[in-house]
């Protein structure tokens, strides 16, 4: 029943997904932006110690519920986590009725035909096995885009999809995350091949595998609606991708049908410096302009 209910959230709710998933390589940039220099942790596990706190506290949030937040992507070390004695994902759905994701890739590869396609992942298996033991409804994992190039980018969605089905084989709902860099002079190109792309794999799923998607704002408003009303489709979500939270909102208020998911967007404004009241005033600010924009469309 659970699964049901979540699946329902996610297709019908009127919210947005957050992305609390910075891992090892993103995590000092974001706690820096929170107001967290180097200088105030020593080693990776203090430092994990300090993100968790930070998402621990915007979890907590009064504002962060399933009214307006229908789900949020965690990183491996914060699904491990517990928020007040009680496992992440578990404390999401059961106190905040907000959906569990978890991002499950590696990292990119190096670039090669103007793609980044995901490192390997021999332990995927048993990432997905404890993810499922710990209650998580889907996974995320991004490939990075940055040129026009049909060759690279059908690599790119081949290998999505690939990992996706591997992931629907455990019971989950893979978010099939192809990022196309913002700053590309041939964006919208690019962002037409990777429609057909994702169309012709679309198409080629069975009855019962269905996926997310989560793409970059486009350039052409509407032009991913086809994919929003595929039925192999639960949800398409849109990454804020280095847009500020206000240009983000404003490309995505455009799109009908695709809600945010954002993560720096998100936290865009947030100290460990502020009171809670403070804290708070500003989440639920945030929350209420990134809600808007996802369902204006």
């Amino acid at each position: 029943m659970t699964k049901q209910q979540q699946t329902q959230q996610i297709a019908n709710g009127h919210g947005f997904i957050a992305a609390l998933d910075q891992s090892g390589g993103s995590t000092p940039k974001a706690l820096k932006l929170y107001g967290v220099e180097e200088d105030a942790y020593s080693n990776d596990d203090e430092m994990f110690g300090l993100i968790h706190d930070m998402r621990a506290r915007i979890i907590k949030s009064p504002a962060f519920t399933g009214d307006k937040v229908v789900g949020a992507i965690l990183f491996e070390r914060t699904m491990d986590g517990e928020i007040d004695g009680i496992p992440t994902a578990e404390y999401l759905w059961d106190k905040r009725r907000v959906v569990p994701f978890l991002k499950v890739d590696k990292g990119l590869a190096e670039e090669e035909g103007g793609v980044q396609v995901m490192k390997p992942m021999p332990d995927l298996d048993a990432l997905l096995e404890k993810g499922v033991s710990k209650g998580i409804f889907g996974t995320k994992m991004r490939s990075v885009i940055s040129a026009a190039n049909p060759e690279g980018i059908r690599a790119v969605v081949a290998q999505q999809f690939e990992v996706g089905k591997q992931i629907l084989g455990h019971g989950l709902v893979p978010i099939i995350e192809p990022e196309v860099t913002i700053t590309i002079a041939d964006k919208a190109e690019a962002e037409a091949i990777l429609r057909a792309e994702i169309e012709e794999q679309l198409n080629a799923l069975s009855e019962d595998q269905n996926v997310m998607l989560k793409l970059t704002l486009p350039e052409v408003e509407n032009l991913y609606k086809p994919l929003v009303d595929h039925p192999r489709v639960i949800k398409v979500v849109a990454l804020s991708g280095g847009y500020s939270r206000e240009e983000a909102n404003s490309r995505l208020a455009k799109q009908t049908g695709m809600i945010a998911s954002f993560s720096r967007a998100l936290t865009e404004g947030l100290s460990a410096q502020q009171s809670d009241a403070d804290f708070d005033a500003v989440l639920a600010a945030t929350i209420e302009e990134i809600h808007g924009a996802s369902v204006a469309g």
